[in-house]
């Protein structure tokens, strides 16, 4: 017998009527509380969200942070509040992945008075013409994981499915895996099981928007404000050298770049990287940057991305896809 969805409400409505009554875990405790709520009499703040603990550690040991001996831990996260500057400011790690960033992201703006955000951390580089060390901070962010793989004889004139109700697009573009075969003698060379994947929008709910009314973001911008004060650092000056004997070939520098992108992947395939990269012209990849843009465009917060490329994604010169740099060069920037 084949279930209908009827069939499964049903189900879901008696399971749910015979579950057992539990705590809430999710529920914010009033001691939480509390502590949350003295944390916003000092607001607003400057949310620093960064990937990991190997990113976050220099900051909490560079002297133009000071720490306010005060944190408050929650759902998995930890929240430290200090001052940069004259700013206050929380830091928050988020583990790797588009769900991470996008979980700390949320919680970070529902729980705390957040004048805006700033997001860092190391990346992969798909632009041939920047090298190992360089800091970027692109003007727009994209999440490039989320596909319509399309059946097998379909081509780019046949509609999608769902397509005409506005759930899926041919606007942004395809990647057709016939383009990459090689060394294959037994079938046409524009042939492919695999077919195409067609890049779509992420499906967004704007806080000032109609509640449950959707609307479409393929490529989010960073606050204009910020942005142009990006380009203020662009003379920074950034040394090339771990000590004495490891040095960079070039030196590395700030820039501002149009585009950046991230998906639930780690991208070490340089077909792809040059795929992307002629398509969509982007500089770094990642995977969490454009998880927190989402967020910050729905909530309306301003927000900027910066992040240092460790790597020509898939290889390069031996020094660019060297993994023991990774780590080493970010102490840098």
């Amino acid at each position: 017998m084949i279930m209908t969805w009827r069939h499964g409400f049903v189900m879901l409505l008696a399971l749910v009527l015979v579950l057992d009554e539990r705590q809430a875990d999710g529920a914010v405790s009033a001691e939480v509380q509390k502590l949350i709520h003295q944390a916003n009499l000092n607001g607003p703040y400057v949310g620093l969200v960064i990937p990991n603990l190997f990113e976050l550690s220099p900051l909490l040991r560079h002297p133009n942070f000071t720490s306010t001996n005060f944190t408050i831990p929650f759902s998995g996260r930890r929240f430290r509040f200090g001052i940069i500057g004259e700013k206050r400011v929380i830091l928050v790690m988020t583990g790797l992945s588009l769900i991470n960033a996008g979980i700390t992201t949320q919680l970070l703006l529902t729980l705390f008075k957040i004048e805006g955000v700033v997001h860092y951390g190391i990346a992969g580089n798909a632009n041939p013409s920047l090298n190992i060390g360089d800091v970027t901070i692109p003007q727009y962010w994209s999440q490039t994981s989320l596909w319509y793989w399309q059946r097998y004889g379909d081509g780019p004139l046949d509609e999608l499915a769902l397509e005409s109700n506005g759930d899926y697009t041919r606007e942004i573009g395809l990647l057709k895996f016939a383009n990459f075969t090689t060394n294959v003698t037994a079938c046409p060379s524009d042939d492919n099981l695999l077919n195409n994947v067609w890049y779509q929008p992420e499906e967004v709910f704007p806080i000032d928007g109609a509640p449950e009314q959707r609307q479409h973001a393929f490529w989010v911008p960073v606050d204009s404000k910020y942005f142009r004060t990006a380009k203020t650092v662009e003379d920074l000056k950034l040394e090339g050298c771990l000590n004495s004997t490891a040095c960079l070939d070039e030196k590395p520098k700030v820039v501002t770049v149009q585009r950046g992108t991230s998906g639930s992947i780690f991208l070490d395939n340089a077909a792809y990287r040059s795929f992307i990269y002629s398509k969509f012209n982007v500089s770094p990849v990642d995977m969490e940057s454009a998880s927190l843009a989402l967020i910050c465009l729905q909530q309306r917060v301003p927000f900027i991305i910066i992040r240092a490329l460790s790597n020509l994604a898939g290889g390069g010169s031996a020094e660019s896809n060297e993994g023991s740099l990774r780590l080493g060069w970010w102490w840098l920037c």
